[in-house]
């Protein structure tokens, strides 16, 4: 078992041992009075080939075999199997997809793989829809895939994702939901991020429109996964580095839509990072609590990769909803963890433990190793595949015997996904409601106030500058000052917007009630220092702060309502939360209400 005792909630350990390079983030430069020293280690075991004699000693549960599905491959990284059985294995070094086939089911591939995609940084593979998605660093394609498993014309469906730094790469899989979900890990250990899409999972329709940000604060998650009973979404992310050997634990989260999961400044279940500083003045005892702790911890350093539910039919049925997860291996631990695949027991749709499900992959003691796990996928037959980006090898783990399905042939049916209903539920939370004005919450107001802004007039047409297609940048408001105004809420919204309606563009509050004006270009954080104590809210999208007009190209001009509410109170709502929370404290509080509305199409569509 790899559970652990409870982990310091700041780190003790004494020595330097690694290089000033890598001591140097633990040293606090922030000048709040943090003083903590890090012991750091850097160890690397050494490749070495698989010979015979340590593939004999592979160790996997009694009544389970290993063999070798294929060699060669170099840089294999994801898996992913088409209902025809045929296996797509990514290549990131080398840039390509590459398909194998065993037609003739001796659990082996069948000659030579065939290159059936080029692109350069390809990493992240799912299958939907009669086709392979294929994520690069900053872009997501799709083709067809042909009867004879060679892809059509490949299309670009995302070409902005964000930029790598420290993560380059991206993971693709399909919800029960039907939609795409995109694991974009942070560009560096740990940082206040500009852009809101690093360390995130990210949401978008299969034709690459309508995406979002799902969950926030993850700083890796390469590996997630619906569990095929409760349909929640679950996934392991990447612990920080430099924080010692045994901190942080690799983290087993529940992810839920809007929820953010403490990177970088939080871990574990509420450890504060002696390295990094949230902005706007937010302490960290705040961030804690604005943060969702993980479930489970595992191991620091063994760096989780793909993860998946077992929906096979050939392994005994207790494994049945447990979940897999590779673990590639530490370089900055020693003893060095990882390099192996674990199995994460469930019971009633929630975790129970990990335990060891095929190790040996670490050789001689812990000093070398002959493969580093990434890729996890299930056959057709029902034993598990994993892709090593070390030696190139793919594994093939059976059940001796198998189980019902296990004489199943290529192209039986795919095992049934995981029921929809949790994650329809997340979406439809917030859509199809009528404008903030409308609502029950705000009604009741006496008064009403005039909205203003210097860069467009009521109903005119918004500035280009202002939208998401140009500089993205807030614009001027003005109004004349309630009497009795304690704070204001501002909440800007898009009725045309589908498939979310209305789309929430920004949301702000406790606006001090002196205030009569907010300038042009307000930060996209979720609290300011300048007007000082102005909280902002999560949009839509998922970020926080102002989100500009982004209508589809081509769409008639929507409609953008900029709503103002002045209240009597100061409200209790903490930052970064939703424009129904927010309504839901104003209720009792509103002293006067108004709008501005201006318009925004876009004609031409700008490239991908």
């Amino acid at each position: 078992m790899h559970l652990h005792a409870p982990w310091p909630r700041r780190v003790r350990a004494a020595t330097l041992l690694a290089a000033a390079a890598l001591a140097a983030p633990a040293i606090a430069q922030q000048g709040d009075g943090t003083d903590v020293a890090v012991q750091a280690h850097v160890y690397k075991p050494d490749k070495v080939p698989p010979t015979a004699e340590h593939l004999a000693r592979l160790r996997v549960p009694a009544g389970f075999t290993v063999n070798v599905f294929a060699s060669g491959l170099k840089n294999v990284r994801m898996l992913a199997v088409a209902p025809d059985g045929r296996v797509y294995a990514s290549r990131r070094d080398q840039g390509d997809v590459l398909m194998l086939q065993d037609a003739d089911r001796d659990g082996r591939a069948d000659g030579a793989p065939l290159q059936v995609a080029s692109r350069a940084g390809a990493h992240g593979l799912a299958i939907h829809g009669g086709r392979l998605y294929l994520a690069t660093v900053k872009e997501v394609f799709a083709a067809p895939i042909r009867p004879d498993g060679t892809l059509g014309t490949m299309e670009m469906l995302m070409g902005d994702l964000p930029d790598s730094g420290q993560h380059p790469n991206r993971t693709l899989a399909f919800g029960p939901d039907g939609m795409l979900y995109i694991s974009v890990g942070s560009t560096c250990n740990a940082c206040n991020e500009s852009n809101p899409e690093n360390a995130a999972l990210l949401r978008a329709a299969p034709d690459g429109s309508s995406r979002t940000i799902f969950a926030s604060g993850l700083r890796n998650t390469i590996g997630f996964d619906w569990h095929p009973v409760t349909g929640e979404l679950w996934g392991m992310d990447h612990g920080i580095d430099h924080l010692g050997g045994d901190v942080q634990p690799e983290e087993l989260n529940r992810i839920e839509r809007g929820r953010q999961y403490g990177w970088p400044h939080i871990w574990g279940d509420g450890a504060e990072n002696p390295q990094s500083t949230p902005v706007g003045d937010i302490g960290k005892a705040q961030w804690r609590a604005l943060s969702t702790p993980m479930v489970m911890g595992y191991t620091a350093h063994a760096a989780p990769m793909q993860m998946l539910f077992y929906r096979g039919g050939s392994f005994p049925a207790e494994y049945t909803g447990d979940a897999f997860v590779t673990m590639r291996g530490s370089w900055n631990r020693k003893p060095a963890s990882g390099y192996e695949i674990v199995r994460v027991r469930y019971a009633q749709g929630r975790p129970a433990g990990f335990e060891p499900f095929a190790t040996g992959f670490l050789t001689d003691g812990g000093r070398t190793h002959i493969a580093r796990p990434v890729g996890l996928a299930v056959a057709a037959d029902g034993a598990l595949l994993m892709a090593d980006d070390a030696n190139g090898v793919i594994y093939r783990i059976a059940a001796a015997g198998g189980g019902a399905n296990a004489a199943a042939a290529p192209g039986a049916a795919a095992p049934a996904s995981a029921p929809p209903a949790a994650m329809l539920a997340q979406a439809a939370r917030g859509n199809g409601v009528p404008l903030a004005l409308q609502r029950e919450e705000v009604r009741a107001a006496p008064q009403t106030l005039r909205l203003a802004s210097p860069a467009f007039g009521p109903d005119g047409t918004i500035p280009p500058r202002h939208s998401e297609y140009a500089d993205g940048v807030s614009p001027a408001l003005q109004w004349k000052p309630v009497a009795g105004a304690r704070s204001y809420v501002l909440v800007m919204e898009d009725p045309d917007a589908r498939p979310v309606t209305p789309f929430v563009h920004w949301v702000a509050w406790n606006i001090p009630g002196t205030a009569t004006s907010l300038p042009e270009g307000l930060q996209e954080q979720i609290r300011l220092t300048e007007p000082d104590g102005l909280l902002q809210g999560r949009t839509s999208r998922g970020s926080p702060g102002y989100y500009g007009p982004r209508p589809p190209a081509g769409d008639p001009p929507h409609r953008y309502h900029f709503q103002l509410f002045a209240l009597d109170a100061v409200l209790d709502v903490p930052p970064g939360a939703d424009r129904d929370q927010v309504l839901a404290a104003m209720r009792g509080h509103v002293l006067a209400r108004g709008e501005l509305v201006g318009r925004f199409a876009q004609a031409v569509r700008p490239p991908k």
